[in-house]
């Protein structure tokens, strides 16, 4: 699949192991950026940490059910994805695991691209409901998804201490 909405370099791909160095090290940096100030320093982007998001990539690329998506802009891995059935939900049912855009290309279009590869692949599986989790502190990601219509599950209201929001995507039959 090819995206040329924000440019005919960018490449939305289903990824493959060839990708997992460099999918750990852009998660790691995306989660670096956005927990800076929240978690000790030694706990964000370090060798350690690249290893850990490098077996839950590998994790999640052998998962039956769990599809990964790779970003690329100029044949570089720029964002990632990954989506599976909705646990212990009705088959409609899509959580959003995972998506995640190296800090570099933040506000570049390649988060859209990535969210927009999702839905059309939700339609075409006949999902009729997508959920994730965000960090409650994430603003940016919270405000990214709001733009793309998600919004609070009421279903799923937090804790007073919880540390994530519980967000709902209906989607629309027949709708891309």
């Amino acid at each position: 699949m090819r995206n040329t909405a924000s440019g005919p370099d960018l490449t939305v791909r289903a990824a493959a192991t060839a990708d997992l160095d460099a999918l750990a090290a852009l998660h790691s940096r995306a989660r670096a950026q956005y927990f800076r100030g929240r978690l000790p320093d030694t706990m964000l982007d370090t060798p350690a940490e690249r290893a850990r998001w490098r077996e839950t990539w590998e994790q999640a690329l052998t998962c039956p059910g769990t599809a990964v998506l790779c970003a690329d802009r100029s044949g570089a891995p720029v964002g990632v994805a990954a989506y599976r059935p909705g646990t212990g939900a009705p088959v409609t049912d899509v959580e959003l695991s995972q998506l995640h855009v190296d800090p570099a290309y933040w506000r570049s279009g390649v988060g859209s691209a990535l969210h927009d590869a999702c839905v059309a692949a939700w339609h075409e599986a006949g999902h009729t409901t997508a959920r994730l989790q965000v960090y409650w502190h994430n603003r940016r990601a919270r405000d990214f998804y709001a733009r793309h219509g998600w919004r609070p599950d009421e279903v799923r209201r937090p804790v007073p201490d919880a540390t994530h929001l519980s967000l709902l995507l209906t989607l629309t039959p027949g709708a891309r």
